[in-house]
């Protein structure tokens, strides 16, 4: 889970998912709940100084990543950002890959933003939208050479599973979505979702676990304060890391 960003104020009380349904529509289930969350001032100048650069709009057609980034690069796609502590570090550590990270929250986007801004990072964009939307309309087949999900949100109730990311569809378009030999990482502090994980993962066509079992935690996924005191206080975590095996075929949910 993310740590929080000190300029910004505690979050409000949940809200409702991003779009409110329609007569005779039926709503997508999401796997995240927008909250009421308010932007400190450093989050907001970073939002109206540098979103224009680095925050790219929702839009139901394939990017164009060589012109977004303006080079040829290996890019990486992050899965729900938090406050961007990590995605930063990452993007910092590995100039020479593009990153994409996505975001629905607005204070995890402006402190996100602070961070680029403070550290100088060119090799990173956000899209603040939903994951699926994103990876199904924006991102082309076979044109990421990783994807981090790292610490999504367990849904701990048995009734709340069905908004977990990872199932099989999900997990299909993902794949879909991998260069061949392409890595997809995920990390959770939650036993059962990472059993989960595990048993989803290991029946998808088309990737290969690199460990048996669960992994070791890679060098490249920082060590988050919170992950750190949970680990004092004997809490566990998982890794997995899975590869793209062969070519998937291009897949929209």
């Amino acid at each position: 889970m993310p740590d929080a960003d000190p300029d910004a104020p505690s979050d409000g009380p949940a809200g409702t998912p991003a779009e409110a349904p329609r007569a005779g529509t039926r709503t997508p289930i999401r796997s995240f709940v927008l909250r009421a969350g308010r932007m400190g001032p450093g989050q907001q100048r970073a939002l109206a100084e540098l979103g224009p650069r680095f925050v790219l709009p929702f839009q139901p057609r394939p990017l164009d990543l060589d012109a977004t980034f303006g080079r040829h690069a290996p890019r990486v796609l992050e899965i729900g950002c938090g406050m961007g502590d990590a995605t930063a570090k990452v993007a910092a550590a590995m100039p020479d890959t593009d990153f994409i990270g996505i975001e629905v929250h607005a204070p995890g986007v402006g402190a996100l933003l602070r961070r680029i801004g403070e550290q100088g990072l060119s090799n990173l964009r956000i899209v603040q939208h939903d994951a699926v939307e994103v990876l199904a309309q924006m991102i082309p087949p076979q044109s990421l050479a990783g994807v981090h999900l790292w610490f999504p949100d367990p849904w701990h109730k048995k009734r709340h599973h069905k908004r977990r990311l990872v199932q099989p569809g999900f997990v299909d378009l993902l794949v879909s979505r991998l260069t061949p030999g392409g890595t997809l990482h995920c990390a959770t502090d939650w036993q059962p979702y990472a059993e989960q994980m595990l048993d989803v993962l290991s029946a998808a066509p088309g990737l290969r676990n690199t460990a048996a079992g669960f992994a070791p935690r890679p060098a490249r996924r920082p060590l988050t304060k919170f992950e750190q005191r949970g680990l004092e206080l004997g809490h566990g975590v998982w890794d997995l890391v899975f590869s793209a095996s062969t070519p998937a075929p291009p897949c929209t949910p």
